[in-house]
């Protein structure tokens, strides 16, 4: 097996930067999820409800700089914030205290989106844990739902595209890191695996939801709630139904595409 693409999202529900290398981070890939949206009360803006969202595309300037660019909207640079301001911001159960984007990127994604909102940035003085049942004391995790990496094999997605009339690309899930492979669901049975020269532990599969229903090129949902609709009939478990795995990095190195990925140990 071999990596076959790597994508990072530099501002969380935004659109993917497609990349040939990547460095392996303890919160996840270089430069995924470090930034976010979020609403006048500090809770995260997704694509459940803004979809839209999908169609803000980032470039990474020096360091952590962003240049933003969405339809109908003019570019707009952003500088990493230094820290001064700062607001506690909510994912889903958790709170962190993030460091303001300031008052230009507020009003570019407030017109954007359509309603009062703030960019955040996650420095250094963030931390954000991993929730205990799923890692161990010292892991942390970016502004990412859940863990640090998503990985997703191009021979689920297959097994999943033979099942419904429509085909969808990989970019529905969201994935960081995607291997080949000719076993679907196989990436479920791991533990710990190597890709190139780091080490991961698989922590449990993805559940999925309705934003893999949203056209990441249109954003726009689909209107036959595919491919919910699909894995719920072959991949429905007591919690939820699955793609994909979430990974926690246990070294540090630089994972590339191409590089092997070698299972180190299957799960209990």
């Amino acid at each position: 097996m071999h990596v076959t693409s790597i994508a990072i999202y530099p501002i969380k529900a935004t659109a993917a930067i497609d990349l040939q290398q990547a460095e392996v981070r303890s919160r996840g890939l270089a430069g995924d999820r470090r930034w976010m949206v979020v609403d006048e009360g500090g809770q995260f803006l997704h694509q459940r409800i803004r979809a839209k969202l999908a169609l803000v595309k980032t470039t990474l300037a020096d360091g952590d700089e962003l240049l933003l660019d969405a339809p109908g909207m003019s570019q707009l640079h952003v500088d990493r914030p230094d820290g001064s301001q700062r607001l506690d911001v909510g994912v889903w159960s958790d709170t962190v205290g993030a460091a303001d984007a300031g008052a230009e990127a507020a009003a570019w994604f407030s017109q954007f989106v359509g309603a009062p909102c703030h960019l955040v940035f996650m420095d250094a003085a963030a931390t954000r844990p991993v929730a205990p049942e799923d890692g161990q004391a010292g892991d942390v995790v970016s502004f990412a739902d859940a863990m640090p990496l998503l990985l997703a094999s191009e021979a689920s997605l297959a097994d999943l595209n033979v099942r419904m009339e429509n085909p969808l690309p990989m970019n529905r899930f969201r994935p960081n890191v995607v291997i080949d492979g000719d076993e679907p669901w196989i990436e479920e049975s791991w533990k710990r695996l190597r890709i190139g020269d780091v080490d991961f532990e698989v922590t449990h599969p993805c559940l999925r939801c309705v934003v893999t229903t949203i056209d990441q090129q249109t954003g726009q949902k689909s209107g036959d709630s595919e491919p919910l609709r699909t894995l719920t009939s072959f991949r429905q478990t007591e919690d939820g139904v699955c793609f994909g795995v979430n990974l926690v990095p246990r070294s540090r190195s630089m994972v590339s595409v191409g590089d092997p990925v070698t299972v180190l140990s299957p799960a209990d």
